[in-house]
């Protein structure tokens, strides 16, 4: 059963699962839907058409649903959806979509949003991802599962952040990451493989060293062109699961240029 402190506002319109609670001075608004088990502690707004997942927790001060920050947002009904088991901490933002993104903003299950994070209209957040405190997202931003952002990282719109890749704590990131890849730095330069995230995975040293030859390869000759180094990678372990995953990334279309290490004069 439910359980909602006198002193929340709840609209009557809202939809709440088995078992939800709503802590002290929390707003729920008219088109929401809390999944089961869901718990908001308290002085928190979750509002607009938003839906979080069951057993989500939304902690003091946080504004879940609020109008996306884009001044051509016109009051559209764009939505947000947040997945299963996701932690959304104190004063943390998310917004919804808009009509030049799709109209809809999603976080998947078992995220961990720390205090201060914002998650910014149209993005696309997998599951298991990490962002540390104050990290921020413009808006269409992708981030691929298990990928974790340092404190008070700036990631620019329409940037791309591959599944298990690190950013490093107070990077501004304006290039695409790939899978795996950590970058660090005022503006993100590539900085080689996550291997203890690889690790954490219970990948085996095999696959870790299949994937740190092909980031040699790719990101560390001089070989050729990099079209023609992604060829040649896809032709010696591109049936290696993660290494086919970087260059699918590699390959796909994109709205912003890829990070790539620092040169050594500096660049």
């Amino acid at each position: 059963m439910s359980a909602i402190h006198p002193s929340a506002v709840v609209d009557a319109g809202a939809r709440l699962g088995a078992d939800v609670r709503v802590g002290p001075f929390c707003v729920v608004g008219p088109d929401v839907v809390l999944g089961d088990e869901t718990v908001l502690d308290s002085h928190c707004v979750v509002t607009g058409r938003t839906e979080l997942g069951a057993r989500c927790r939304v902690y003091p001060f946080a504004a879940v649903g609020t109008p996306p920050q884009d001044i051509k947002y016109a009051g559209e009904p764009s939505g947000l959806t947040v997945g299963p088991e996701t932690t959304i901490r104190e004063h943390a933002t998310l917004n919804p979509g808009t009509v030049g993104g799709g109209m809809h903003t999603r976080v998947g299950a078992r995220c961990l949003l720390m205090v201060g994070a914002h998650v910014a209209h149209d993005c696309s957040i997998g599951d298991d991802v990490i962002m540390a405190n104050q990290a921020t997202l413009g808006g269409h931003v992708r981030i691929g599962n298990g990928a974790v952002l340092g404190g008070i990282t700036a990631v620019h719109q329409f940037v791309r952040i591959g599944a298990g890749a690190m950013i490093g704590g107070m990077t501004g990131v304006e290039h695409d990451v790939i899978p795996y890849g950590m970058a660090l730095g005022n503006r993100a330069r590539l900085n080689g493989l996550n291997i203890v995230g690889l690790r954490r995975q219970n990948l085996d040293r095999a696959a870790i060293q299949t994937l740190r030859q092909a980031y040699s390869e790719l990101f560390e000759s001089d070989d050729g062109t990099f079209q023609s180094r992604i060829a040649a990678v896809a032709r010696r372990y591109g049936t290696d699961p993660r290494v086919a995953e970087v260059l699918e990334f590699l390959r796909a279309d994109a709205s912003r240029p890829l990070c790539q290490p620092a040169r050594d004069d500096g660049g």
